[in-house]
Formats: C-alpha cells, sequence, structure tokens
C-alpha cells in the first residue's frame, strides 16, 4: 500500500479494494518504524488521523467521491492546525498549540484528507538543508548522510521515503521545489496568491507561497486541487478561478516554446547536472516541444536582493514573538526589556537570529533607501525579465539546483555557500511566479531536479508538461533503497 500514489489511492478507495482506516494504520505503523531514522516528523496525530479516516469511509459509504477523501497527507508544521502543536520547527513555537485551523488545512479536511501528522522543518522556514530545525537534522532517504533540502525537507523526506504519498509545503525562495529535487520529487510553487496564506505562519509576507510534494505531477494536481482558491482572509489571496488541473495533464506539447535561459549554464552548475538537463530538454523536443535559448540579464542580482527583503520582512513578521502573549517565555525576567531579549534570545536559532539581524540592519534609519529601496527595484528588474521572455516562450526550463544535495554540516560554517544553492529557484519568488520541480536523473547516487517556469496562473502548464515527461521517463518511480 505505501507504493501508491494519491491517483492510485483515489482509485483503489472508490473501487473498495481497501478503506481509508487500513491505509492509515499501515502507513502510521511504516512511520512509527522508518521515521526515526530520518527525523522528519516533528508530530504525529495518530487519533486524529483515525477519527478522518473513519469519517471519510462513512462518507464515501453514503455515496460520496472525490480524489482526496480518505487519503492520506501530512502538513508542514507552519500550517496552523487547531488543538495540535505548530512549531514552525522553533524552540519559540514548541508549546503553541493553534486556536484554529490555516485555511489550507480546513479545506483539505473538508476535502477528506487524512492528516497522519505535522513534518520537521527549518526554524520559521529559514534554511535551505533543514538543518537549522529546533527538532534537528532530517536525513534524506536517499543517503542519510546527506540533506534532503529545505525549508520543506520534513515533508519531502517523509514522501520519499514513502511514508505517505504526499504532503503540503511552503516556498519562499525555493523550499519546495529545492527539496523535491534532492529527494527525487515533484514539487510545485503555485503564483503568489494562488494558494491561501491565512495560517501559514509567516516568513516573508511577499515571498511565501504553500503548495504540494508528491511523487507524480498528476499527484500534485489532485493536491493543489484541494488547496488552491480565494480567501476573503488573506488580503493577499487573488479572486481567479480555480481551473480543473487533472483536466488538462494530456494536453499534447506540441508547438510547445519552452526557453532555456543562457545565464542558467555558467560556471556554478555542476556539469553532470547540466547534462542532465539537456538530456530533459531533448526528452521534451522529442514530444514536440520547441526548444529556444533566451537570455534573463538580472538573474545575476537576484540573490543579493533577496537575502535584504526576505530577511527584512522577516525581521518584522517575527517581532510577534515577544515572550507575552505566546511561545517561548525566559525564566524569571527582571523587567520588560529583559524579558524581550532573553524569550527572544534563548527562543530563537542561530540563523533566525541572523536574519533578524540582517533585515533589521536594512529597514533602519540611514540605510532602508541602500539596501532595500534597491533590492526592491531589482526585484521588478527580474519581474520584466520574465515578463520579456514570456513573450518569447510559453515556459522556462532549467536546473532546480546548482548541485545536489550536500553532506550534512557542510555548508553549516559558511551560511552564504548555502544561500547560493537558492541561485535558480528564487527569482521565481520575487516575480511570483509559479515553479515546478520533477525528477531528472541522478549524480552519484543523488536524485536532481529539472525546473519549469510558467507565467501567472498557468500552474495547469506547468503540471501538462511534467505529466508528459513523465509518462516517458521513469525517474519519478525510483525508491530509495531501504524505504
Amino acid at each position: 500500500m505505501h507504493q501508491m500514489t494519491l491517483a492510485e489511492i483515489a482509485r483503489g478507495l472508490a473501487d473498495k479494494k481497501f478503506s481509508s482506516e487500513e491505509l492509515t494504520k499501515v502507513l502510521l505503523a511504516r512511520i512509527a518504524q522508518l521515521d526515526p531514522q530520518l527525523n522528519s516528523f516533528i508530530s504525529l496525530t495518530e487519533d486524529l488521523a483515525l477519527q478522518q479516516a473513519k469519517a471519510a469511509d462513512a462518507r464515501r459509504a453514503n455515496g460520496e467521491s472525490g480524489a482526496l477523501l480518505g487519503a492520506p497527507i501530512a502538513h508542514k508544521d507552519l500550517f496552523c492546525t487547531q488543538g495540535i502543536r505548530t512549531s514552525c520547527g522553533s524552540k519559540m513555537l514548541d508549546n503553541f498549540k493553534a486556536p484554529y485551523d490555516a485555511t489550507v488545512v480546513a479545506k483539505l479536511a473538508a476535502a477528506g484528507a487524512v492528516t497522519l501528522g505535522k513534518t520537521n522543518m527549518d526554524e520559521f522556514a529559514m534554511g535551505s538543508a533543514n538543518e537549522s530545525s529546533y527538532y534537528g537534522a532530517v536525513k534524506n532517504p536517499w543517503n542519510l548522510e546527506h540533506v534532503p533540502g529545505g525549508s520543506s525537507g520534513g515533508s519531502a523526506a517523509a514522501v520519499a521515503a514513502r511514508l505517505l504519498p504526499a504532503a503540503t509545503a511552503t516556498d519562499t525562495g525555493g523550499s519546495i521545489r529545492q527539496p523535491a529535487a534532492f529527494t527525487n520529487l515533484t514539487g510545485l510553487k503555485p503564483t503568489y496568491g494562488r494558494v491561501s496564506r491565512w495560517g501559514m505562519i509567516a516568513y516573508a509576507s511577499s515571498l511565501d507561497q504553500g503548495g504540494p510534494l508528491a511523487r507524480t505531477a498528476e499527484d500534485c494536481a489532485i493536491l493543489l486541487q484541494g488547496m488552491a482558491g480565494f480567501d476573503a482572509n488573506d488580503s493577499t489571496s487573488i479572486d481567479e478561478p480555480v481551473p480543473d488541473y487533472s483536466a488538462s495533464l494530456n494536453t499534447s506539447l506540441q508547438g510547445l516554446r519552452i526557453g532555456v535561459p543562457k545565464e542558467y549554464f555558467s560556471a556554478g552548475l555542476d556539469p553532470r547536472i547540466a547534462e542532465l538537463i539537456h538530456n530533459s530538454v531533448k526528452a521534451l523536443e522529442k514530444l514536440g516541444a520547441v526548444i529556444k535559448e533566451i537570455s534573463l540579464p538580472n538573474m545575476q542580482h537576484a540573490i543579493p536582493a533577496y537575502y535584504v527583503i526576505a530577511p527584512a520582512e522577516a525581521s518584522s513578521n517575527l517581532s510577534r514573538f515577544d515572550g507575552v502573549r505566546f511561545g517561548y517565555r525566559c525564566e524569571d525576567p527582571k523587567n520588560l526589556e529583559d524579558l524581550y531579549k532573553r524569550s527572544r534570545g534563548e527562543g530563537f536559532g542561530t540563523e533566525v537570529q541572523r536574519r533578524i539581524m540582517v533585515g533589521a540592519y536594512a529597514l533602519s534609519a540611514g540605510y532602508y533607501d541602500a539596501y532595500y529601496l534597491k533590492a526592491q527595484k531589482i526585484r521588478r528588474l527580474v519581474k520584466n525579465d520574465f515578463m520579456a521572455a514570456f513573450n518569447e516562450v510559453d515556459i522556462i526550463l532549467g536546473p532546480t539546483t546548482p548541485n545536489p544535495a550536500w553532506k550534512l554540516g557542510a555548508k553549516n560554517s559558511d551560511p552564504v555557500a548555502a544561500y547560493l544553492e537558492d541561485v535558480y529557484t528564487i527569482t521565481a519568488n520575487l516575480a511570483g511566479l509559479p515553479g515546478l520541480s520533477m525528477p531528472a536523473g541522478f549524480v552519484d547516487g543523488l536524485p536532481v531536479g529539472v525546473q519549469l517556469l510558467a507565467p501567472y496562473f498557468q500552474e495547469g502548464r506547468l503540471l501538462n508538461v511534467a505529466h508528459q515527461y513523465q509518462l516517458n521517463t521513469d525517474w519519478h518511480t525510483r525508491t530509495p533503497q531501504g524505504f
């Protein structure tokens, strides 16, 4: 059962080959057996899962149907879940139980999805390796000595190890697509505003976006269908009709114009990954796509701009964690200032403190124009590059990451080296575009991803291209040894 995709589970439940309760018990037992080596979960919700599974079986018995009805999933531990710990991977929120459900959680629960638990993540979603979590690093099931990517590493590792078929995740600068690439999954960052951020604990509000992580594009289409839609509670949610993502999966790629930016193939890219990307281009060409070289001239400025904007927004968002209302509070504060200082100093980890300091500096008097304002101007240039490119092509293709997953601890002493691994993913967040990573092969036994980018609200096109590619390749079917 654990090898089934979401689509296969939906068909099995519809054909009464097994019940949601049976499937849930199998997966909970598998998590208990295998997760100690991965550390992919922060909290398990066995009682809730069995309750939801029984309810889903009853709904099916009453004639209801739906691709997510009775399907087991997990939520990244920054989606608020009522009455359940929502820690954001931080000591600061280790004791926080959300008083309400995030919109994404509520929508998926209404669709009948079964929540198995909350997955591990980089603290407050700040990281590319899932090593900054208060609950310890997550291991990559393809090689337990390597990182699974971040910040959605727990969701990625759990799905890759076949502990469950799919999970929710979030992407601020690549945190869905990079772990997908490192663990041989398909991961989709939707257009900014397509999925509600209400109840999703914020890192950088103008960049954060929730999305699905699964083994196939078909499964991502099913999960995104349940997540997407307008939400009046979220002022950045866009009131745009949600198409049937599964309906367009089998559209022909004949005549599809694919742009390959020349800037992607610079000295920083592992040549073995470059070769795999060229192989995926050839595979899509065989399916009828037309390939064209394009240019994104301002890409080189994206990382410095991102690492000003994101920390600036983080320093503002995380100011609410002060030890007064909720979350961690230091012992025996001498006065209010001492309460603030020690609660934040003890509650936040090193990486979070680093980004708060950078952000506060960038927003301070005398430096705002020099850093933050300039970064926002670069952001507009990056967006303009994409708009010009999409006048010539339908989608853009390139590597998801410059290198395969690195060893645990290898970049801990050099945070900038880890930041540079986001070079291909952060531009989509700066511009608010949808992006998808899909499996494209292996280097030294570690998975590699190819990234697809599309114009706003064209998630269906990305899923269509990925699905057609997966019908003609088998990378996504490979399973890590021992899982």
